[in-house]
């Protein structure tokens, strides 16, 4: 074996300057229907190695066509790839099996080939040719031909580690040979491929008692540990992936994983798994040797203290960019879901790092909230009228801090996955609530230490116009059932309310005096009391206008109501008893046009409190009307309309018909009671009005 290792480096002698293995690398059968014989061409007369050529000579001399047929020799397919003598091309004439066999036997006597010319084809990259004429000469060792005896198990084993070296070294590079040189990387799947099959032929001809030294090799337990040294080698070097702007260590690593194994599965799909035949399963051996080191590092960072932003970035590539952005291009998607390679995560050790997001998360925001709140509360503390924004005050930077806060979480937690998002929004519906509470006693302890504030009723309104952005947000984004939905809407209406009432303070205490002059002057001027309460309720209208419209239209319908409330209090103060059928009709045209008017100033202020329209018309009708019977239908009537009505109010307000008996009396209240009875609530009016 000594005297061949000059033949590690020299070049390629011998078979290189004449035949060309017998059948050249780019020979291609002319004709498979042909015969084999008429297939084989003559082989030139070789020059260099004598005794290689005096074989040549005398397998000519057997039979010309045998002389290019060694047993395990390569030959080459209409497609150009090699493949070994078993793998002949299609069958021809008939007889064609008598041609092989004879082939077959002369091939027995031919002298395999030498370690020299084996060593040749290494030089030449002709890897499978190498393999094949390796086996060949492996076999004859237990053949003990003149080759074979002259040959050593020690020179075989070290042509094949020469060998081996050249097929792995490729291999372990397979990915980047694959488009820029699938040549050379087929002729060393190629050889791996024979080394595969003389395992199996051995191994079904011999006991597995009786293995040989060196036989089976194993290769394809070699070619996964140096694919899976390869994937590991490329999933290692993050110097491969350019560094992304403020992601921290963590996350360039997960970055350049999935980066890496996505690119790289799509070189596998699209250029190496069609070089190896399919029981190799080369996809499926690539995407799990991928997905389990991706896996074991996920492992290893979630078992480690990562700070909140990497937890957010691991349960990201855990539940949504790894099993989703992996499947954009489609020809990788359906090679995917063959694999079914599953979560980068044990479920249990990804609900513990959910938890400890889900805790983060929500400490985070509930944090936040209190921080813009004592921001705001300092802000109605400068000497400032709020900004206007479309003649509104406006107070929102709390509003859209909070539900910004609020909704970025619930969004983060979403884009995680549905599950997470979902936990989150329960945890954050319970914060806001809690966190609105806060927010009224802040507005209530303004409201009553802060009177004196030079832009005081500017901030009420402005607190209230932000309670517009709390109510719409829980409108769109809460479920009807969901309890915390009502517990917020009614923190809203009670800073709405409270501060209304904080602004109407002075209105109604302007309008009191007024009122009075109806049981004063006993009606007699109900018209110009009526412009009077109108036009001081006018005054205070405009101070009103820098209310959101749906706030300005609720404290509209608040005076609207209080106003027709007043006047129905007047009513039933019994200060005024009409005996003649004549004065009540005077009385009831004089309520009638003081109604009209209100119903008009109200209505084009924007009330929209329409069912209040017709409560003092009816009772003037009551007043107007003399016959019982149409008495009664009015009031059922009225309390059909105002089912808050009851007997002590229509004991006041008849105490201004002087002309009833007490019989009648009695009957029109009994009935009221009956007709009260069977009639369900509806908008207050009457049970706000205390009867003396």
């Amino acid at each position: 074996m000594m005297k061949m290792l000059p033949f590690f480096q020299s070049g390629p002698i011998g078979i290189r300057n004449g035949s060309e293995g017998c059948i050249g690398a780019n020979t291609q059968l002319e004709n498979p229907l042909t015969s084999v014989a008429e297939q084989v061409p003559a082989c030139p007369e070789p020059s260099g190695d004598a005794n290689w050529s005096r074989d040549q000579e005398k397998m000519k001399s057997e039979r010309p066509e045998a002389a290019c047929r060694p047993s395990r020799a390569s030959s080459i397919t209409s497609n150009g790839s090699c493949t070994s003598a078993g793998d002949s091309p299609e069958k021809g004439k008939k007889g064609i099996k008598g041609m092989l066999t004879s082939a077959l036997k002369k091939m027995k006597k031919t002298k395999p080939p030498s370690v020299k010319q084996i060593m040749d084809l290494l030089e030449e990259q002709r890897l499978c040719d190498a393999a094949q004429h390796l086996i060949v000469l492996e076999k004859s060792l237990s053949s003990k031909s003149e080759e074979g005896l002259n040959t050593s198990q020690q020179d075989i084993e070290s042509v094949y580690e020469v060998l081996k070296h050249k097929v792995f070294s490729i291999l372990k590079d397979s990915l980047l040979l694959a488009k820029t040189n699938p040549e050379l990387l087929q002729q060393a799947v190629d050889a791996l491929k024979e080394q595969e099959k003389e395992d199996q032929n051995y191994t079904l001809e011999n006991p597995p008692d009786q293995n040989m030294q060196f036989r089976p090799r194993k290769w394809k337990e070699l070619w996964m540990a140096t694919i899976k040294e390869s994937v590991e080698t490329r999933m290692k070097d993050t110097s491969r992936t350019p560094r992304t702007e403020n992601l921290s260590a963590v996350g360039q690593n997960l970055l350049h994983m999935g980066k890496t194994m996505k690119e790289d599965l799509t070189v596998v799909v699209k250029y190496i798994k069609q070089l190896y035949p399919p029981e190799f399963n080369v996809f499926s051996t690539y995407a799990e040797l991928y997905h389990n080191y991706f896996a074991s590092q996920v492992k290893k960072n979630a078992e480690s203290h990562l700070e909140d932003k990497d937890i957010y970035l691991l349960l990201s590539w855990v539940h949504n960019i790894y099993p989703k952005d992996m499947r954009k291009d489609h020809v990788l998607a359906e090679e995917l879901e063959k694999v079914k390679l599953g979560s980068l995560l044990p479920s249990s050790l990804s609900k513990e790092l959910e938890k400890k997001y889900l805790d983060s998360e929500e400490a985070t925001v509930k944090n936040s909230l209190s921080k813009c709140l004592d921001k705001e509360i300092q802000r109605w503390k400068e000497d400032k009228e709020p900004e206007k924004l479309n003649g509104h005050f406006q107070s929102e930077l709390l509003a859209i801090f909070v539900i910004q806060s609020v909704y970025s979480g619930q969004k983060r937690a979403k884009d995680i996955s549905m599950a997470v998002g979902e936990e989150l929004s329960h945890r954050l519906s319970r914060e806001l609530p809690a966190f609105l509470k806060s927010y009224k006693d802040a507005f209530e302890d303004f409201k009553e230490k802060s009177k004196k504030h030079r832009y005081y009723k500017p901030i009420l309104i402005a607190n209230i116009n932000n309670c517009w952005n709390f109510r719409d947000y829980a409108e769109k984004n809460m479920a009807e059932k969901d309890d915390n939905k009502a517990s917020i809407l009614s923190t809203l209406s009670d800073i709405e309310n409270s501060g209304f009432d904080v602004l109407l303070q002075q209105l109604f205490a302007q309008l009191k005096p007024i009122y009075k002059k109806f049981t004063e002057n006993k009606w007699d001027s109900s018209n110009e009391i009526m412009n009077e309460i109108i036009k001081t309720t006018s005054t205070h209208l405009s101070d009103f206008r820098t209310l959101k419209d749906p706030f300005y239209h609720a404290i509209v319908e608040k005076i609207h109501a209080r106003l027709v409330k007043d006047y129905i209090v007047r009513l039933l103060k019994r200060k005024v008893s009409l005996k003649t059928p004549a004065q009540q009709q005077n009385l009831a045209q004089q309520i009638s046009k003081n109604a009209a008017d209100l119903e008009a100033f109200c209505t084009s202020n924007g009330s929209q409190a329409m069912w209040l329209n017709s409560a003092l018309p009816k009772l003037a009708e009551i007043i107007r009307l003399q016959d019982l019977g149409a008495i009664k239908i009015e009031v059922a009537t009225l309390a059909t309309t105002y089912p808050d009505i009851r007997k002590r109010h229509l004991e006041a307000f008849l105490y201004i018909k002087a002309n009833l008996s007490r019989s009648e009396l009695k009957s029109i209240l009994g009935y009221l009671a009956d007709s009260a009875a069977s009639t369900s609530p509806g908008a207050p009016l009457f049970s706000n009005i205390n009867v003396s």
